[in-house]
């Protein structure tokens, strides 16, 4: 399985200054070359100074250390950290997502939790004083999963015990997550059922923006606006609530839509 994460690229690439993408496994590799290190979040977090960072990560783990390590720097910086899991953040990589202020999966992405792996080489004695060790290290990542999960730690321990793959619904329902493919708002309400006349205008208007040339962002904004949330909603005073559609939204959708 982990065949292909050798030929990936050796660093992370910044999409932006402030993001760090985490495409590798978690550590040196010491076989390629490659791999995320602690040492790499570190200058990665200095280039950013105290400013915003998202962290992209697919990752299949590694290191426990140096996955402890990538945790506690991110945690330690000093402005907003976005966790956005773009595959998968399995084993070391999922401490590193528990250092999101807020985490958000991708449909279709994972996010994995198991006991620490680990070899012991010796006598009967050795094998038992190897089996105290990883009972620490098993406690301190579930420190890490039940700060940030606030899940009951049985619940925890027994998640990692059985090696749990989470998609999104189920990681955002234990805590391991917070939102699901925010981007499309729609899709909390398709996973519950046949979509609703508000989920299909939402669709049908989304494409007949992309079909006049507007960027993925602008349209997200402008649906934004044009078709308030019930979160959104509850921030807004009741007379705006009551006002129906914005009518500035409307007409940048307009413009968006109309031939130059």
């Amino acid at each position: 399985m982990l065949a292909k994460w050798a030929e990936s690229p050796q660093a992370a690439e910044a999409d932006d200054p402030n993001t760090i993408s985490v495409y590798d496994v978690i550590g040196e590799d010491f076989w390629t070359g490659g791999g995320f290190t602690a040492k790499r979040m570190g200058a990665a977090l200095r280039a950013i100074g105290k400013n915003d960072v998202t962290v992209k990560i697919n990752s299949p783990g590694g290191d426990m250390f140096e996955g402890i390590a990538i945790y506690n720097l991110l945690r330690d910086h000093p402005a907003k950290v976005t966790i956005e899991v773009m595959g998968w953040a399995a084993s070391a990589a999922s401490i590193i997502a528990m250092a999101g202020d807020e985490i958000k999966m991708g449909l279709g992405t994972f996010m994995m939790v198991h006991n620490a792996w680990g070899v012991v080489v010796g006598n009967r004695h050795d094998m038992r004083d190897g089996a105290a060790v990883f009972d620490g290290f098993d406690s301190a990542i579930a420190d890490i999963y039940e700060a940030r999960t606030g899940m009951d730690r049985n619940a925890i321990v027994k998640l990692m015990d059985t090696e749990t793959f989470m998609g999104p619904s189920e990681a955002v329902e234990n805590g391991f997550a917070d939102t699901v493919d925010s981007n499309r708002t729609e899709a909390s309400a398709s996973a519950a059922g046949p979509p609703g006349r508000a989920v299909m205008a939402r669709r049908r208007t989304e494409a007949a923006l992309a079909k006049a040339g507007v960027s993925r962002n602008d349209r997200s904004e402008i649906l934004s606006e044009l078709i308030a949330t019930p979160r959104d909603a509850s921030r807004q005073p009741e007379a705006a609530r009551d006002a129906g559609p914005d009518l500035a939204a409307v007409q940048r959708l307009i413009d968006c839509m109309t031939p130059a």
